[in-house]
């Protein structure tokens, strides 16, 4: 742990805050005193104070305690590279075009990574009416269903929420060619090429 660099975070970020010194250190209770021992690297915060001082900064307490902010690498904008989280508690879904580190229900979720479908496993696709009909012989129950069917082109991506206890049936209009994704609740993240 860097003081030097924990204090210079500290001062940058109250500054675009638009924070004095006076004005953090009330909001956590302390002297402004304080902040400026942090600032100067003389001292840290002290753990009792990081979460309120992280949410104080909008930064997490990771990147509070490691001293600086590591940039994502920009990433191309093919939609199809996107990718996926899914949240193990209340089955949130989340989606980036780049790297990213998401959180939901206080856990750090990790990337799915997308398993190319089986024969067996593989949702049926019929075109009809200039459309796809995606669906799936999948029990769809509270314990075992599919969440979520997304239909990624090169410049966009289609979500469709599934729900336990209804039938899996997707309308997707035929644009053009891409890749359908699918997450099971049990067996993880498909996908196949339509």
């Amino acid at each position: 742990m860097n003081k030097e660099k924990i204090g210079q975070l500290i001062m940058t970020l109250r500054k675009e805050k638009g924070l004095t010194q006076k004005e953090l250190a009330d909001a956590l209770y302390l002297s402004d005193r304080t902040i400026s021992k942090w600032e100067r690297g003389q001292g840290c915060p002290d753990i009792t104070l990081l979460a309120h001082l992280s949410t104080i900064l909008e930064v997490n307490i990771e990147t509070l305690l490691d001293g600086e902010i590591q940039s994502n690498d920009f990433v191309g904008g093919n939609m199809k590279k996107s990718t996926y989280y899914v949240c193990p508690s209340c089955m949130n879904i989340g989606l980036s075009t780049g790297n990213f580190e998401v959180a939901c229900c206080g856990r750090k979720l990790e990337a799915l990574e997308a398993v190319k479908a089986t024969d067996e496993q593989k949702l049926s696709v019929e075109e009809i009416d200039m459309q796809w009909s995606i669906t799936a012989e999948h029990p769809m129950t509270k314990e075992h269903y599919v969440s979520f069917v997304a239909f990624a082109t090169g410049d966009h991506i289609q979500l469709y929420k599934q729900f336990p206890e209804w039938a899996l049936q997707v309308n997707i209009p035929k644009k053009k060619h891409g890749i359908l994704l699918w997450f099971d609740t049990r067996n993880g993240l498909f996908y196949q090429y339509i």
